[in-house]
């Protein structure tokens, strides 16, 4: 009897104190921002649209390309941590728009090859969808493994070759490219008004426009050598007065 006269006169009050100490805003705005429905990709347009594209608007007039642009081409050079921005007016001749830097991205130069090597691509890929309801604010998902990655790893005998790719907001990731809020909002509205059929993405471990890769790095696969041709011959068109097809 003593145990329990002493809760009621000890616990009851401590449990009406913590009550009224528990942050129940903050707990119901988490709570309801979960149980809304997710929202779709116009509704983040319409959303962020306007500031997106007071930011870019002047940057299209700059360059005298009409907005929404023809195609665009994002470049992501890991080495630089810098995502260009590339427009084209008829599909044919790019222009720099503008780059952001690149808030975080993990691993170090070499194409990803498996689930969990912490590894961003390095590759020719397309924008394959855009998400609204990223946890990192709003996201481009790249279309790794793609063909290429695909053929290299069948004939190595690798599988899981990971995915979930994106150029999101925020500024952490792991294989991912993090830009931050203000230029993810940027790129999604970019992307949704050109039309991602129309938004190609090339990553690089490097700038192959003005350097090179370090003779010293050891653990490049075989086929490593093909693959930067590749990405060098695309780099090598965007260029000032260079034409791009």
């Amino acid at each position: 009897m003593r145990l329990r006269h002493w809760f009621y006169l000890v616990g009851t009050p401590a449990l009406i104190t913590a009550f009224f100490l528990v942050p129940w805003q903050r707990v119901w705005g988490l709570t309801h921002s979960r149980l809304r429905a997710p929202a779709s990709v116009a509704e983040r347009v319409k959303h962020y649209g306007d500031a997106a594209r007071a930011r870019l608007l002047p940057q299209f007039a700059r360059v005298a390309v009409a907005y929404p642009p023809r195609a665009v081409t994002l470049v992501g050079l890991k080495a630089e941590k810098r995502l260009e921005v590339w427009v084209s007016a008829d599909g044919i001749k790019f222009q720099l728009l503008t780059s952001y830097p690149i808030r975080a991205a993990s691993g170090v130069p070499g194409p990803k090859l498996r689930e969990g090597d912490r590894q961003v691509p390095e590759g020719l890929y397309r924008i394959e969808s855009l998400n609204p309801n990223s946890r990192f604010h709003l996201a481009l998902r790249v279309n790794y493994p793609n063909d290429f990655d695909r053929k290299q790893a069948r004939a190595e005998g690798r599988a899981q070759l990971g995915g979930d790719i994106m150029i999101h907001g925020s500024d952490v990731s792991i294989g991912c490219l993090a830009m931050g809020d203000a230029a993810a909002e940027d790129l999604f509205v970019l992307a949704a008004e050109t039309g991602i059929k129309h938004v190609s993405v090339i990553l690089a471990p490097m700038d192959f426009r003005v350097r090179e890769l370090p003779p010293d790095i050891k653990t490049l696969p075989a086929w490593a050598a093909e693959l930067y041709a590749a990405i060098r011959k695309e780099l090598a068109r965007l260029q000032p007065g260079a034409l791009s097809r």
